[in-house]
């Protein structure tokens, strides 16, 4: 399938979902609604026009206006590639989790909750794997986040 017929082929089967968005450069890119999510992610790995069997990336970003979850998915058989991002305020920004479709999802997902303070419904596991345990200074991925001034050692 070459990447026109796949537009085609997501956009005739999965239009109530998915916006494409006009800033892929090689790969398609397209927005969907976080309530859709979950839903989107199965179907697509389950569909045999596509099987979306393999999760790239899960990534967290801060525009400055909004926070986005960017995924990156590929079907291994048929040699396909998908990004798609979901859109989310600052406040309260929630999604739901992917394992249950990619179990590869997992630390990505907590990366973006820990980096970016973006809850992840039914993850199975989060908690804190790259900052301490007690952290408690915000989501130092953000572009509001203030570092805190730490304490300095002398020079020996």
């Amino acid at each position: 399938m070459t990447r026109d017929e796949l537009k085609t082929y997501l956009d005739s089967n999965y239009s109530d979902k998915i916006r494409p968005l006009d800033t892929g450069r090689y790969d398609l890119i397209y927005e969907i609604n976080a309530e859709n999510l979950f839903s989107f992610a199965k179907a697509i790995a389950e569909d045999e026009n596509l099987k979306f069997d393999y999760i790239c990336n899960i990534g967290g970003s801060d525009t400055g206006e909004n926070l986005e979850a960017v995924y990156s998915v590929a079907s291994v058989s048929k040699k396909l590639r998908l990004d798609f991002k979901v859109i989310l305020p600052y406040e309260n920004p929630e999604i739901e989790s992917v394992q249950k479709v990619w179990k590869g999802a997992n630390w990505h997902e907590r990366e973006m909750w820990e980096l970016f303070g973006i809850n992840i419904k039914n993850h199975n596991d989060l908690k804190c794997f790259l900052l301490p345990e007690d952290w408690n200074q915000g989501h130092p991925m953000r572009k509001d986040w203030d570092a805190p001034d730490f304490v300095r050692f002398p020079e020996l």
